[in-house]
Order: structure tokens, then sequence, then C-alpha cells
């Protein structure tokens, strides 16, 4: 050992090796962060918000900017953002293209706001944005629809070994892993309970809601940073609705009935009962959707009798256009969310969305049983006129969602 010693500290050279590596060694865990980022191309904090300056529109655009008044341009270049066929997580009743619909321009039209632009949807800004956070759509298959559009507009940034897809009962969980970030769809048609609320056998004509009773649902929102709800679709009933005031596991003799609008109220109420009680507003983001439209009367918008969205291949051109939706089911969403105590921000799809008799699925989706001859003779009596293809119309709602979520519109 002693001759080992002697001759290195007669070597400069050596000294300075060490002197060199312990210096590289220091610098590489001063910058870690730093240097990750370059290696894994991982936006920093100054790259993102950059970034999302570069999108923001000027003062003199948001000025009076209304993101739901508008109108759809035709953009050949930029959309759709994805293709049907690469996204997995489409469900069949969504796969317009793959179940023989023959055109394709439903997938081209921008909404474009009247007095500001919508930011460019850019998602690796949105994962970051995600990051350690935990994103739950709750709803009906309309909700799901718009969260299955969102994962199809992330996934392609994360590498296959990053993300996960699973579904247990009512809850479906996407993952992206190195974001530590979760977005989540939650099956619950009313948001209170119901005797709709299995996650797969729920085709039920003779509806009952509990409208008070929602934890049985909502213990499973709890920890969530973003909450995007919607109910309405499964309150048209066209009848009074049945209001249980017991349980589901009793007798069922204590059932009254209301109008809907009424039981629609009730149900609003206890969702925004649960959210200030349950929601931090310093740290969590809660969104409610707008009523999604349905197409099922072409005479509405000056089209042929007895017709509906089946065949139809462009949006309706006039601006005041206003189909089916019910308006005094949308005065209830404006007279009880303002009165929450904790942020309730209205996502208004509904307007925009009227103009889409093109972008509903029609017939162009997995049926759920076979199709008599009837039917098969009559596409438009069989035409799904609720839901929409992907990728789409619900495309545009998340451009929506996420410039309510990171831009001061």
């Amino acid at each position: 050992m002693k001759p080992l010693l002697s001759s290195h500290r007669k070597s400069p050279l050596s000294v300075s090796y060490f002197v060199v590596l312990a210096f590289i060694v220091f610098v590489a865990l001063l910058y870690s962060e730093d240097i990750a980022c370059i290696l894994f191309k991982s936006p920093r904090p100054q790259e993102i918000n950059d970034s999302l300056a570069s999108s923001v529109p000027t003062e003199k655009e948001e000025e009076g900017c209304d993101l739901f008044e508008g109108g759809w341009a035709y953009d050949e270049a930029g959309r759709p953002q994805y293709e049907e066929g690469e996204c997995p997580y489409i469900q069949p009743q969504l796969t317009c293209q793959a179940h023989g619909r023959p055109d394709s321009r439903y997938q081209h039209w921008r909404w474009q706001p009247r007095k500001c632009s919508l930011p460019s949807f850019n998602a690796t800004l949105m994962l970051e944005m995600l990051r350690g956070k935990r994103m739950m759509f709750v709803g009906d298959s309309l909700n799901r629809g718009q969260f299955v559009s969102l994962i199809c507009l992330l996934h392609r940034v994360i590498p296959e070994s990053a993300k996960s897809y699973e579904t247990v009962d009512s809850l479906t969980v996407f993952s992206a892993k190195e974001y530590n970030a979760t977005i989540e769809f939650y099956w619950a048609p009313f948001l209170v309970e119901s005797n709709s609320d299995n996650a797969v056998i729920h085709r039920v004509d003779d509806r009952i809601v509990r409208a008070r009773s929602i934890n049985k649902h909502a213990q499973h929102w709890k920890g969530s940073d973003i909450l995007v709800f919607n109910t309405y679709l499964w309150w048209m009933t066209g009848v009074k609705m049945k209001i249980l005031k017991g349980s589901f596991g009793g007798d069922m003799k204590n059932i009254v009935e209301m109008e809907t609008e009424d039981a629609y109220r009730l149900a609003l109420r206890r969702m925004v009962k649960w959210v200030e009680k349950n929601m931090d507003h310093n740290n969590t983001r809660v969104f409610f959707v707008s009523m999604s439209p349905s197409h099922e009367r072409s005479e509405l918008w000056g089209g042929e009798p007895g017709g509906n969205c089946y065949n139809q291949t462009t949006p309706i051109e006039d601006s005041t256009y206003w189909g089916s939706t019910s308006k005094s089911m949308m005065q209830v969403l404006k007279e009880v969310l303002p009165r929450s105590r904790i942020p309730i921000t209205l996502l208004n799809i509904t307007q925009l969305s009227e103009y889409r008799k093109d972008a509903h699925t029609s017939i162009y989706k997995k049926q759920w049983s076979p199709l008599t001859p009837e039917q098969l003779a009559n596409p438009k009596s069989y035409a799904d006129c609720n839901h929409w293809c992907l990728p789409g119309l619900q495309d545009t709602w998340n451009e929506l969602l996420y410039t309510k979520l990171f831009f001061h519109l």
C-alpha cells in the first residue's frame, strides 16, 4: 500500500483526474433535473410557460370572448388529431369508419369562437399539467365518450410501457405512469343512486332514482384533483321521474313521481353539496358538461319530415338553431351551479353541438342486438342520433376543457 500511495502523490495527472471526476459528479447531482429533461425530452417549467404563452390569445382577442359562441370551419390539414384505428381505447359503439361509414368529413370540422381563437391542444403540455394528479369524468356514456376522446388525444406521446388501461365495475382508469397521473371514468348516469347503476347491464326503461343519495358513487370520487360531471340524457324519458325515498334493498313501495326538472334539480343540488364538502377550492377544479343534443327530427333543421341524423354529412349552418334539447333543463343548470360555494365551471357544449347533425354514430356502430329485416330495410329506424363518432365532435369538447383548465378564457 505504501509504494502505491507514494506513487499517487508524485502524479499530478492522477490528482487532476480525480478532481475533474469529483467536479463532474457534483455538477451532475446539482443539475440532475435539467440533465434528465435533456435526456428524456420532457419539457421544463419555463418551456411549458413559454409554449403556453405563445398559444394564449392576445388581450384584444380575449376581450368579450365567449368560447362557446362561433361557428364550424372545415379544416382538411389539421383534423383529425388522431386516426380512429390508432387509438385502441375507442369502444366499437363509436368506431364509425370501422363499421362502414363511407364519408369522413365529420372528422375535419374545427370550432372557431367568434371573438378569439382556441389555443392549440398540446398533449405533452397537458400531461405535464396533470403530473401527480387524478382527473375523473363522472356520468353517462356521453361523458365516457369524452373521456375516451381525451385519452386518444394524449396516449400517442406516452410510451407503450408507460401507460395502462383497466376497467373494474363502474370505474375505468387510464394511467400515465411517467407522469404519475390518471384519467378516469366512473359510470353514474344520474350522478345519484339509481336502478341504472350497473356498468354493463343498464338498459332500463322504468328508471328510478334516489335523488338525494350520492355517497354510493361519490366514495369513488374522493381524492380527485379535477372532476368533470355530466348528466342529462337518462332523465329524458318523456314521462315523470320516479323518485325512491327508501333504499333499493327495501320493499320499493315508497316511490313518488316528480316533474323531470324538479328531480333533476334535487340531484344537482345533492352533487353541489358533495362538491362543497369534499373538494378544495385552492387545489381542485370542478366542471359540468352541459346537455349533449340529439338529432332525431330532421324537420327541425329544415330537412324532410320523418328523417333524422341518418345520412347527414354536413353541419347545420343556421347560427340560431336550437333543436330538441330541453331549455328548461338547461335553466336548472344555470340556476343551481352558480350557487355552489366551490366554483363549478359550466362547459357549455350544447349550442355548438346542436349544429353537428353530421357527427353522430348513426348506423355505423356495433349493434346491441341483431337487426330485423324491417330495420335493415329502413336504416334511419335504428340510427343512433345520441352518440358521436370518434375522432370527431367530442375532441372539440376536450379542446374547450383544456382551454378552461389552463388558460384565462
